[in-house]
């Protein structure tokens, strides 16, 4: 890829410079270190890369099974199994090349004094950013009871900005009566970006045994199966943001340059890839180039012009139902 197409996929995003609007999503790259064994796969490719969720204290996770592929997608339920944020700190981040990519930590907890605790280490680290995981499905305890309330999403947002001035990006459950009320309360408290969507909550069950695949019992789906309702979500909280120059990262089943680009017309900023990368560890070079094709085509100078420029289709009487 030449320069000037390079140009093309550079993104502000926090004020944190995005060699590309394509962002590797937390539990699917490990500690960031994982794919970079693969042939051919570079960190360089994409904008940055948030790490595998990280809770104060090691976590073994759920109990097996903790993955199943579904059509069009995968369930899964690792139960944030880490070894928790001191080994992080001490062991993982020292080995990361932060010349590569911008690198996120994605944090959560059972209390708000887990997250603030977590925050504040992480706040005395290189990282570049801290996400916020409040709507994790697959935990008991916080997770996604945090998430999925708005006044408690705030609170534990307004409680790490209180202790880190690195960028805050909230991740916001789908599982939840009103996404956008949830943004504004999350604004208030002072996220400075939004991930979006994660997982939405389902089930596999086995016949023979009459018992559900996971042994969690439900997971997390993901994956293509998810994009329409995430590129909804997507476009109702940049609603809420675009007042307030908030970005989005947009997230659900995006596995070509397509999907990407339809996020960054509902109103994401980046966009992130996850499931995708599964099956294909290389995925985000012929996203990256279908971006650019598109914007050649299309007469634009840089990706961050399509952010937010869908037009709706003006309703007509008797068509809604």
């Amino acid at each position: 890829m030449s320069p000037e197409d390079k140009a093309m996929l550079a993104v502000d995003f926090c004020g944190m410079d995005f060699a590309t609007p394509l962002v590797l999503l937390s539990g699917c790259v490990g500690f960031g270190e994982e794919y970079t064994r693969v042939a051919g796969y570079s960190n360089r490719d994409v904008g940055a890369v948030c790490l595998k969720g990280t809770t104060l204290e090691p976590r073994l996770g759920n109990a097996p099974h903790r993955i199943y592929e579904t059509p069009m997608g995968m369930l899964n339920a690792i139960g944030l199994q880490n070894p928790g944020t001191a080994y992080v700190l001490r062991e993982i981040l020292p080995k990361l090349d932060f010349e590569e990519t911008r690198f996120i930590a994605n944090i959560s907890g059972s209390t708000v004094e887990d997250y603030i605790e977590v925050a504040r280490l992480f706040d005395d680290s290189p990282i570049d950013a801290i996400e916020i995981n409040i709507s994790c499905p697959n935990v008991k305890a916080g997770g996604v009871a945090f998430g999925n309330d708005p006044e408690m999403s705030a609170r534990v947002v307004e409680s790490v900005r209180a202790v880190t001035n690195k960028p805050i990006i909230t991740k916001l459950s789908p599982n939840q009566t009103d996404i956008a009320a949830n943004a504004r309360r999350c604004i208030e408290a002072g996220t400075d970006a939004f991930a979006v969507i994660n997982t939405l909550m389902g089930m596999a069950i086995d016949i023979e045994s009459r018992s559900p695949i996971l042994g969690n019992n439900q997971g997390g789906l993901s994956g293509p199966a998810i994009k329409p309702i995430a590129l909804l979500k997507t476009h109702q909280v940049y609603q809420v943001c675009r007042a307030h120059s908030i970005p989005i990262i947009g997230q659900g089943g995006i596995s070509t340059a397509e999907d990407a680009i339809e996020f960054i017309i509902a109103g994401a900023s980046a966009v992130g890839v996850g499931t995708a990368l599964f099956y294909d560890p290389l995925v985000c070079q012929s996203i990256n180039r279908g971006i650019v094709d598109y914007l050649k085509r299309h007469g634009l100078s840089e990706v961050s012009q399509l952010t937010g420029s869908l037009t709706l289709n003006t309703a007509k009487p008797g068509c809604g139902c």
